[in-house]
């Protein structure tokens, strides 16, 4: 439904000053702000018809008005003014992220923790997945007679490693067998391919070593399983609690993103760009009145993952926008340069 211009700056003016200030907003106050001559009763009139359209609603009896969803829509899709970040912003993104770091999920948890202190929201990153996610290399580290570290990288960097106890020594000719074998059948293999059966056929091949090799391959065979799946990493839990907003309800918006599974299906539904979810297109009654604000990062110019700002559905949308979007080129540059 398109507004007329006036029902427009209307509804623009009360969704900025209640994200300033969580105040009602009166049509005195609007008639003060326009250009124009306005009477108060004109505003008064334009604002009962958004009212009843459903863009504004009213706190309480001879309250001013506040925001619906609708009407912060509306805004975000029609009125937002897009912008940079302020330059302090900007430098304290770029300085804060860990330029030396090898590892994705090191620098994604520095994107979450400067996200969630500029903001004074909840951050949530996801770790690098797409299809193309493969094994880049294998390695097998001693750590005693039957003890020993297996490591696995990705193509996206993410490094995942596990201690395995073995039936017996590991001697030479195990690790040769198992560097074979890892090269033969996971180096350069994607994540989504590896499956038990073919696990299965592998300790078949290996006749009377299937037995000694088994907890070699089982420990390869779970890491490499495991990087076909996204992880959270949620940063700003407690800023939650100091939101007014929410009076008492952020201990079930923490346990909700602390759960994992819903909000790892919300954040999938990222597009190429900004995507931003207000209180009941979340789809889940724990987010009813969040609204969650999330953008791609890219590695060598494909998506690999999500950088998202999570708060009340009175939040600074236009600024926290700009936040994001510059965090998610700056850490789409850092990984992709980190996968060369």
């Amino acid at each position: 439904m398109e507004l007329t211009a006036r029902k427009e700056k209307i509804l623009g003016l009360v969704v900025e000053h209640f994200i300033a200030t969580g105040e009602p907003v009166g049509s005195k106050f609007l008639s003060d702000l326009f250009e124009t001559s306005i009477s108060s009763a004109t505003i008064r009139n334009e604002m009962s018809d958004l009212s009843a359209k459903g863009f504004l609603e009213q706190p309480y009896t001879s309250a001013g008005r506040i925001p619906s969803q609708r009407g912060y829509r509306y805004y975000i899709d029609h009125l937002m003014r897009r912008c940079a970040p302020e330059s302090s912003e900007q430098y304290r993104m770029l300085s804060g992220l860990d330029h030396m770091s090898a590892a994705p999920e090191k620098i994604l948890e520095d994107a979450g923790s400067i996200l969630a202190e500029l903001t004074g929201c909840a951050a949530v990153a996801t770790t690098p997945l797409d299809n193309r996610t493969s094994v880049k290399r294998v390695e097998l580290i001693p750590l005693g007679a039957q003890n020993v570290l297996v490591v696995v990288v990705t193509s996206t960097g993410i490094v995942k490693s596990a201690v395995c106890r073995c039936t017996e020594p590991v001697d030479m000719r195990d690790a040769e067998l198992f560097y074979n074998i890892a090269s033969a059948d996971f180096t350069g293999k994607r994540a989504a391919d590896l499956n038990i059966p073919r696990l299965q056929t592998i300790a078949a091949s290996l006749e009377d070593k299937a037995l000694s090799m088994a907890p070699l391959l089982v420990s390869l065979y779970e890491l490499a399983s495991s990087v076909a799946d996204c992880e959270l990493i949620v940063k700003g839990h407690s800023n939650l609690l100091n939101r007014r907003d929410y009076e008492g309800s952020a201990y079930e918006l923490m346990e909700f993103l602390n759960s994992g599974a819903a909000l790892k299906n919300l954040l999938r539904k990222v597009g190429d760009g900004v995507t931003v979810l207000i209180g009941r297109e979340t789809g889940y009654r724990e987010t009813e009145y969040t609204s969650i604000i999330e953008a791609p990062y890219k590695i060598g110019g494909h998506k690999a993952g999500t950088l998202s700002v999570i708060g009340p559905t009175r939040m600074d949308y236009a600024r926290y926008t700009a936040v994001l979007s510059f965090m998610c080129e700056a850490v789409s540059t850092l990984l992709s340069e980190n996968a060369d």
